[in-house]
């Protein structure tokens, strides 16, 4: 005769941990925020970068830094189309808001 059991009334040979089934689906991270930045072709590679280096906000605010300072130094010998003339007054633009923001809460800007 065949062994039928219905729902709940015998055995169970599955185990149940609740952190893993919620988490798992976001790389078993542990935490109250976690935040899933995309795909990437070297997770390893970006997480040590993370961790060693700084966040993405540190970056990019290095990078801001450094175009600052090239922009104020910047005098091109040709003239710039007006699509290049925007990219850069775009740039210039973003930088200012970022250091008006940075001044907000007593940052240290690139700008003098």
């Amino acid at each position: 005769m065949a062994n039928f059991k219905l729902p709940l009334s015998g055995d169970v040979a599955q185990t149940i941990n609740p952190w893993t089934a919620v988490f798992s689906p976001y790389g078993g991270q542990f935490g109250l925020i976690n935040i899933n930045l995309g795909r990437s072709s070297a997770p390893r590679v970006e997480e040590d970068v993370l961790a060693d280096v700084g966040s993405y906000g540190k970056q990019l605010g290095r990078i801001g830094d450094a175009m600052a300072v090239l922009l104020k130094h910047f005098h091109p010998q040709c003239e710039l189309t007006a699509e290049e003339r925007a990219a850069l007054d775009a740039l210039t633009a973003m930088l200012n808001e970022i250091d008006a923001i940075k001044r907000r809460h007593d940052r240290q800007v690139a700008a003098p």
